[in-house]
């Protein structure tokens, strides 16, 4: 016959201490919040790249329409709604520089009875960077520009013009050019964009040549 087993044994071979279970379940809450920060930085990370890069998005898209504008930059002056000759190419500066001129390429799917040219500006109001057009060149006392917006948060939007001479001015047509004297188109633009959040960004478009 087997001898019987002492019954603190039985009491020793099953479950853990309470020390036991409080050093578990401590080590669990230590990983369980290491796991949970490391998570968090990894979607926090994704977030800002994912914002990053649909404002990079913006910004190019911006730049590819003034730079399709500005290379199919035609040298045709136009009239104002009050009969003045406005240049073909022109900077207002009535507090933010404003970039005015003619552009050809302007596409008429359905054949309307239009030019192919437009007139187009680019500025900044209330923070934005913003395209008007024209829908005629020579423009009425009832035209009115459309308005679209193209950048949110700028600050401020510059120009340098390239002159044939390989000068570069601020204003154009530099020295403001006589009322009948044709001013020539110039070589290349500078343009300058200040963001709230990603600072100044210059972009040299090459104008096509023109007279």
């Amino acid at each position: 016959m087997k001898p019987e087993k002492p019954h603190h044994a039985a009491r020793f071979a099953s479950g853990f201490t309470l020390l036991e279970l409080l050093v578990a379940m401590a080590v669990f809450a230590i990983m369980s919040v290491m796991a949970y920060s490391g998570l968090s930085s990894v979607l926090t990370a994704r977030e800002q790249t994912d914002e990053a890069a649909e404002r990079l998005g913006e910004i190019q898209i911006a730049m590819n329409i003034i730079q399709r504008d500005l290379e199919q930059a035609v040298n045709r002056d136009v009239r104002s709604e009050f009969g003045d000759r406005l240049r073909a190419f022109r900077v207002i500066e009535d507090g933010e520089p404003r970039l005015e001129f003619t552009r050809t390429g302007y596409r008429n799917p359905v054949l309307l009875p239009r030019s192919n040219m437009q007139r187009v500006g680019y500025g900044v109001e209330e923070k934005t960077l913003q395209r008007w057009q024209w829908t005629v060149l020579d423009r009425a006392q009832d035209t009115v520009p459309g308005k679209f917006i193209l950048l949110e948060n700028v600050d401020t939007l510059e120009f340098r013009f390239l002159d044939a001479k390989g000068g570069w001015h601020t204003v154009w047509p530099p020295g403001g050019g006589g009322p009948d004297i044709l001013t020539p188109m110039p070589r290349a633009v500078e343009v300058n964009i200040t963001l709230e959040d990603w600072g100044k960004i210059t972009r040299l478009l090459v104008l096509p040549k023109a007279i």
